[in-house]
């Protein structure tokens, strides 16, 4: 496959610390053009990563006829624009999650990504980890019997004087962590949700910094998950967890969502425990590689249109249902 000249729209700390390391890593990701708002920073993530230009405007990278994919680290609230404005100039997409703040955005966008006959994924990096391949195959070959009940959670620190405490940018537990653990949930349970059930605490900005919900599925599964911004700050802190329940056993994964290395969760199935191992290499290399092969039409996006809309959909719904 022929390298991909790829350009990022934004400086964000996703994609200097997570995304553009990983686009180091793919033999089929060129780094072509960075572009931020303060020229400068741009010109600095140029020398650091090797970027060949740097722009002082999304406008001019987008611009840029040579550019062919571009990635959006953008903060939540100005997704769709700049997705859209991207689609619009013939680019192929990979845009860091939530892709959008509603379902109803999330259809314009696709639509826009078919009128112009590009590819448009939403960057979710685990979901492309053998560790969660691995957690499907078990659960979909029937190790455990029929899943009726999954509980998941994601909480970390408090943010301070970040964009991800503000209600206007998008910010809030659900957006930031909730998205995890919904899409979690629905790549283990193949079924519609039909009922939710949702608290949530908000901070000052009007954003949540603390949810817990259930929901229940067309097929008579449930699940449960709690997410929130609220652990202590005397030392780094953050609690990621699994637990899959099914009619012949369950399944134990505490598993950090976007680990790296090797990791390992254990299968309880009728008075046996098996212990499965997976080697992880770096989540947003592989994803960086999977959308270069679209852009090269060798594949087609790995994270849907149509999962992206489920799960927009079940956000939703919690987002309605706790009041945000």
């Amino acid at each position: 496959m022929a390298n991909i000249k790829w350009g990022v729209l934004g400086t964000a700390n996703i994609a200097r610390g997570c995304t553009i390391p990983g686009m180091q890593l793919a033999d089929s990701c060129e780094l072509y053009a960075i572009a931020g708002r303060d020229k400068e920073k741009a010109e600095s993530f140029m020398e650091k990563f090797g970027f060949q230009k740097a722009y002082g405007s999304y406008e001019e990278l987008l611009a840029d006829k040579d550019v062919q994919a571009v990635y959006v680290p953008l903060p939540n609230h100005l997704h769709r624009e700049w997705v859209i404005k991207a689609l619009k100039a013939g680019k192929h997409v990979l845009c860091e999650k939530p892709l959008a703040l509603n379902e109803e955005q999330e259809k314009e966008m696709f639509e826009t990504a078919n009128e112009n006959g590009v590819h448009l994924m939403e960057a979710y990096a685990y979901l492309h980890s053998p560790y969660i391949q691995s957690l499907k195959k078990d659960v979909f070959s029937g190790v455990i019997g029929d899943v009726d009940y999954i509980e998941t959670a994601f909480l970390t620190q408090g943010y301070e004087d970040d964009i991800r405490i503000y209600k206007e940018m998008g910010g809030g537990a659900m957006y930031d962590l909730g998205c995890y653990c919904t899409t979690m949930i629905l790549s283990l349970i193949d079924s519609n949700p039909e009922y939710v059930k949702a608290v949530a605490e908000y901070n000052e900005h009007g954003a949540d910094i603390s949810t817990s919900a259930i929901v229940r599925f067309a097929n008579g599964a449930r699940a449960s998950f709690n997410v929130g911004m609220i652990l202590g700050k005397e030392k780094p802190a953050r609690l990621d967890r699994l637990y899959i329940h099914g009619s012949n056993g369950h399944i134990i994964s505490d598993v950090e969502y976007n680990q790296q290395g090797d990791v390992s969760y254990k299968i309880f199935t009728q008075g046996k425990e098996i212990e499965r191992k997976v080697s992880i290499p770096q989540n947003y290399f592989l994803e960086i590689q999977q959308m270069s092969k679209c852009v090269a039409g060798e594949a087609v996006p790995f994270i849907t249109p149509e999962f992206s809309m489920s799960n927009a959909k079940l956000m939703d719904m919690v987002l309605k249902e706790i009041g945000y």
